[in-house]
């Protein structure tokens, strides 16, 4: 099993940022830091991001799991009510694939019958999905966070949180230094730094708290 050092952080008060299917690595090493979290509920849906999509590494390279969705409002849909099309088969292919992709990595099968239920289960809402998920994830991580969904949307807050609603984005890379751990396909590919949150619990599983708390996540302004 892997062993990371860490560095202590300050923590970070009130974080706000989107919904996430899964999320990247570097969400929880915000979530590990902040004191509360919230979710952009009140916004419009913004395609192509990581709402509805999570990064995995597969023999064909990184890869993304994109989850169906029903715009009811069209392009002035908020996020809260955006609905899984749950017509497409979407949840038997994403667990598929994740099982073909990390069946052979060394916590795949410890983790599998927590993961599995959320593959199964229907779900209508997409938020209602990710935050489940959410959920289970920082359980099996130990992580200690409560979050909660916004009420209202602002355009700005104030100087004490930190505001990542539009940092992040499938087209935008993060400037950071993310450890090499061992991945599956390894030999086939150079190490992907801030894949899917499954892609490091898979891999290194107990081990993924320490290596969280080594990033030093960006505090934007």
């Amino acid at each position: 099993m892997s062993s990371f050092a860490f560095i202590l952080m300050e923590a970070i008060q009130t974080i706000i940022l989107p919904t996430a299917y899964a999320g990247q690595i570097i969400d929880y090493a915000y979530y590990q830091r902040a004191e509360k979290v919230f979710f952009e509920s009140e916004e419009n849906y913004i395609k192509q991001t990581f709402r509805n999509r999570t990064v995995i590494m597969t023999a064909n390279g990184p890869f993304p799991l994109i989850i169906p969705v029903i715009k009811v409002n069209g392009n002035h849909t908020k996020i809260k009510d955006i609905l899984i099309c749950n017509k497409e088969k979407w949840q038997q292919l994403h667990w598929r694939t994740l099982t073909t992709a990390y069946s052979n990595s060394p916590f795949f099968l410890f983790y599998q019958d927590a993961l599995q239920p959320f593959y199964s289960k229907k779900f209508d809402r997409l938020l209602d999905f990710n935050l489940e998920l959410l959920q289970q994830l920082l359980n099996l991580l130990n992580i200690s966070c409560t979050f909660s969904i916004s009420k209202e949307y602002k355009n700005t807050y104030p100087g004490e949180w930190v505001d990542l609603r539009n940092k992040f984005t499938p087209k935008i890379e993060v400037i950071l230094d993310f450890p090499a751990y061992e991945q599956v396909f390894q030999e086939k590919y150079n190490f992907a730094p801030n894949l899917s949150i499954f892609d490091l619990l898979f891999n290194i599983g107990p081990s993924s708290t320490d290596y969280l708390k080594q990033l030093n996540p960006p505090v934007f302004s």
